[in-house]
């Protein structure tokens, strides 16, 4: 064969498919490979007038088609689909070559994947990438880890098809082994809180406000064009303002509600509480899907006629207003929880990750893509350091502008029996961060009581036990 590819990808469903056009429309020769040749056929007689292709049948075939160091992309299931694949190839490629996982693999599989593949001299790269099927095909934000070596040779192949910003890429090497598809785990996380506080603002403009889905998706294009700027909120105006062509109904309200997922929100969760990171709005999120998932438990519920507050559904203030108000505020938590999560992982694994760099690459392309983005992108340029997002300036004062408009709409919520618990969770967290002195103390005084677990005081050094059973509750040292 005269012709070598550049890069190649195996498994062409849609993402794939679209993966592998991208990399067409920008000049470079792909290979392409699928279990079922007939999608392979399918997509260089569909679209093969937008580049070069190179079609394989067979495994062997579409590695030979790739020039060295052979840059293979996987795009199919995660889990033992992708283990698969890459017992298929590992034995065909030779040191220096690379597989390149693009599915939302977990990063845990992800690390065991690139330690065993170096142990063979390949290099293994964990790449998140979101946007769905059109950032597939358009430009989508785009998140790699695994061995800095291996971006060298392939960074630029995947700056070129990723989402610009200025003429800059939506792309950059997160770090070593599972650090890209962690990142992208907690960008999935931070996607699940923010459309959770998404449909909290419109449940309460639509039950305490009383307006109808197409008054509210005017609310939201109008909030599209000020701070709240996102994709999230103007395809939230594209769907609400959605009729049924059958009913004549609002779309919205012809959907079942009952929220499905796929998993990475929950990984989000688990591994925060692996690293005892506080993500509480992300996990409303999840937990929120959950129940609506539940409707066996729903309806035992609305059959047993559980009671709710009788009042009437008003709101002390101006509701558009305040709702705006506590969706920014929650959505500034959900960030500022998810950055804390990329941070504490990152010192856990030794990923010596840039928090500021993947602000930057999520302001195009990626699902969560956000005017504010850019905020937070200084902010970690300013301290790369930062504790918390909430104490940089812009966002001290954001948060401390909606505090009152966010209590007044968590209470509303709260009186009316409306469930917001995302926005109920992300004012408890503010709260939790900025008070004195926490009621953990009691706990750890129960611990110590029924465990012997021991606590610190606050005014001198070491642990201490209190001897609970003696008559005199004698202290001693632990």
């Amino acid at each position: 064969m005269s012709e070598k590819a550049q890069i190649g990808v195996t498994g062409l469903a849609v993402m794939g498919r679209n993966l592998a056009r991208n990399f067409a429309r920008h000049g470079h020769t792909v290979a392409l490979h699928n279990r079922s040749y007939g999608r392979t056929k399918e997509l260089v007689e569909e679209f093969g007038h937008e580049g070069k292709f190179i079609p394989s049948e067979s495994a062997a075939d579409f590695v030979a088609s790739l020039e060295r160091p052979r840059r293979v992309v996987i795009m199919v299931k995660a889990g033992g689909p992708t283990d698969a694949v890459i017992d298929e190839f590992a034995p065909l490629l030779e040191p220096g070559d690379m597989l390149i996982d693009a599915g939302n693999a977990h990063y845990l599989d992800t690390r065991r994947r690139e330690a065993a593949l170096k142990a063979k001299g390949l290099h293994f790269v964990g790449a998140g990438v979101s946007g769905g099927e059109e950032g597939a095909l358009h430009g989508p934000s785009i998140m790699p880890g695994g061995p800095k070596e291996s971006y060298d040779a392939l960074g630029p192949l995947l700056e070129d098809i990723a989402a610009k910003v200025d003429g800059e890429p939506c792309c950059v090497h997160v770090g070593p082994d599972g650090a890209g598809h962690f990142v992208k785990m907690v960008h999935n996380g931070i996607e699940y809180a923010d459309m959770q506080l998404i449909a909290e603002a419109y449940d309460l403009l639509r039950q305490v406000g009383g307006h109808e889905p197409a008054e509210i998706a005017a609310i939201f294009q109008d909030w599209n064009e000020g701070r709240l700027g996102s994709y999230l909120i103007e395809i939230t105006a594209e769907v609400l303002k959605q009729v049924d062509a059958s009913t004549g109904k609002p779309f919205v309200d012809i959907v079942v509600d009952q929220a499905e997922q796929k998993g990475t929100g929950r990984w989000t969760v688990q591994a925060a509480l692996d690293l005892g990171v506080p993500v509480s709005g992300i996990a409303e999120s999840v937990f929120a899907r959950a129940l609506s998932g539940g409707p066996d438990v729903r309806k035992a519920a609305a059959d047993a006629g559980l009671p709710g507050p009788t009042a009437e559904k008003t709101h002390a203030g101006d509701l558009k207003a305040d709702v705006e108000q506590a969706l920014f505020a929650s959505k500034i938590v959900a960030y500022a929880q998810g950055f804390q999560q990329i941070q504490a992982a990152s010192k856990e694994y030794g990923w010596d990750i840039d928090p500021g760099a993947m602000a930057k690459i999520w302001r195009a392309g990626c699902i969560i893509r956000a005017k504010f983005l850019d905020f937070i992108k200084q902010a970690y340029d300013k301290q790369p350091e930062l504790a918390t997002l909430l104490v940089d300036d812009y966002f001290l004062d954001a948060v401390s502008g909606a505090q009152d408009a966010w209590r007044r709409v968590a209470a509303t919520a709260a009186q009316q029996g409306i469930p917001a618990p995302g926005f109920a969770s992300a004012l408890a967290y503010y709260d939790g961060l900025r008070a004195k002195r926490l009621p953990a103390a009691l706990i750890q005084g129960q611990r110590d009581f029924f465990g012997a677990h021991t606590y610190h005081r606050v005014d001198k050094d070491g642990s201490f036990h209190t001897l609970w059973a003696t008559e005199d509750r004698k202290e001693v040292d632990a």
